[in-house]
């Protein structure tokens, strides 16, 4: 039997959406986006009920009254579900429940209904069902006191009551879970170390959830990512090696999407996935360019990158979607930094329009770690001169009097050193800036 699949095993159809204007910014959440959420989840909105408040009622959190209009809705549309556009407390949850005679989901629990639905890999599914453990031992209630084996002769005290024994299932659950997930995460350090071995630099992709992270990767990589106009359209992250132009191999890795108020349970159950972004060479920041809310937003990833401890990992801020912008005069360009560096990107992913710009740009910030060489490759190494080509970037081929392969390329220093070792190789130096 499925427990924990999803929250809740029933298909949510029919919602009363509940959201609450708060006077503090800092409490308050973005209305369209709470829309987004629930079509993510694939939910009928039945209607939205919408109120002010200074503060959270402590026992409904929208108060008495208000509480008392969305039990007429449910009742009026036979609403299956109310989802309230906030972070509930455990008891806030339940006492609205009950008063409701509804299921009743929070901000959280939307998410994390959307991640059971979207999670693909074994490793995005291990860490989607912990952070539901995590969150229902929260709110476990004492639900079958019929059952609770109380003492008697020969056997004192109140001995174990039900709400105990499902405390201690949920809890040895979560232990094998953590335990599941620290194995896939000591396999992704692995990996990790031996890229690092191989002096490959990672560009990790980060960014606001559906600011078109996949439609990007795609682009760049020639990848088939999945891809949807839609907010947590992909989970789990993806690597691809790409040759950049003047400056060699690199690895590309897409992450999950970020969001406003995330989750702390999640941010913990997916730090494996995000730690790509902590050790990574360089971050990629997308920026859907066309949304009225991107400064906000972008505040928003940078608080989850410092929770994440990447702070200090240097950035390429790229705003994609620029044919939605009103301005028709703002077309793919490079913003330039004070060391002559690109540090602003201008793009639309979907149509294609300043990939290359793009690539060049990220191309920019690795030149200095790699080396630009001529070398001349024997006419008769066949073998070797398609290795080359796998091997580094070929800015320019030639021949020389013997016909000979004159290479211009660039390489990482371990290459440069592995590739002077060839007997193939006739002869080699290494070119200064003025000679590329």
């Amino acid at each position: 039997m499925e427990l924990f699949g999803k929250l809740e095993q029933k298909q949510l159809e029919k919602a009363i959406l509940v959201h609450v204007d708060f006077y503090h910014e800092a409490d308050r959440e973005v209305l369209e986006e709470f829309y987004e959420l629930v079509d993510s989840a694939g939910a009928e909105v039945a209607e939205l009920i919408t109120t002010k408040r200074q503060s959270p009622d402590p026992k409904f959190f929208i108060g008495k009254g208000k509480a008392e209009e969305i039990k007429e809705a449910v009742e009026t549309h036979q609403a299956d579900v109310v989802i309230v556009n906030h972070a509930l407390s455990p008891a806030q949850e339940r006492n609205l429940s009950q008063f409701l005679d509804c299921q009743v989901l929070d901000r959280v629990g939307l998410i994390l209904d959307i991640f059971a639905q979207r999670a693909r890999s074994h490793e995005g599914k291990l860490q989607v069902e912990l952070a539901q453990l995590k969150r229902m031992s929260t709110r476990l209630v004492k639900g079958w006191s019929h059952l609770d084996r109380q003492g008697g002769i020969g056997a004192r005290g109140p001995g174990e009551t039900q709400l105990e024994t499902d405390r201690r299932l949920v809890q040895g659950k979560i232990k094998q879970l953590e335990a599941r997930i620290e194995k896939v995460r000591q396999q992704r350090s692995l990996g990790r170390r031996s890229r690092k071995k191989s002096d490959l630099p990672t560009i990790t992709i980060i960014g606001y959830t559906n600011a078109g992270k996949s439609t990007l990767f795609n682009q760049m990589t020639r990848a088939s990512v999945y891809a949807e106009d839609r907010l947590f359209a992909t989970l789990d992250s993806t690597l691809r090696k790409v040759h950049l132009p003047g400056a060699g191999p690199v690895i590309f890795a897409d992450t999950v999407g970020f969001i406003r108020h995330i989750p702390h349970d999640l941010v913990a159950a997916f730090r494996s996935t995000l730690e790509e972004t902590s050790e990574a060479d360089l971050l990629i920041h997308l920026v859907d360019a066309a949304d009225p809310h991107r400064t906000e937003k972008m505040a928003d990833v940078e608080e989850v990158i410092k929770e994440v401890g990447a702070e200090e990992v240097p950035q390429l801020t790229v705003f994609n979607k620029i044919d939605r912008l009103k301005d028709p005069e703002i077309q793919p360009h490079v913003d330039l930094n004070d060391e002559g560096l690109p540090d602003r990107v201008w793009i639309s992913a979907k149509e294609s329009e300043g990939i290359e710009l793009m690539l060049d740009a990220v191309a920019a910030h690795f030149r200095g770690k790699f080396k630009t060489v001529e070398l001349v490759l024997d006419v008769k190494a066949g073998k070797k001169r398609a290795e080359l080509y796998t091997l580094g970037t070929i800015l320019d081929e030639g021949f020389d009097e013997e016909g000979n392969s004159v290479f211009k390329m660039s390489l990482t220093e371990n290459e440069w050193e592995q590739v002077k070792q060839w007997k193939e190789v006739l002869s080699f130096k290494e070119l200064s800036e003025e000679n590329v």
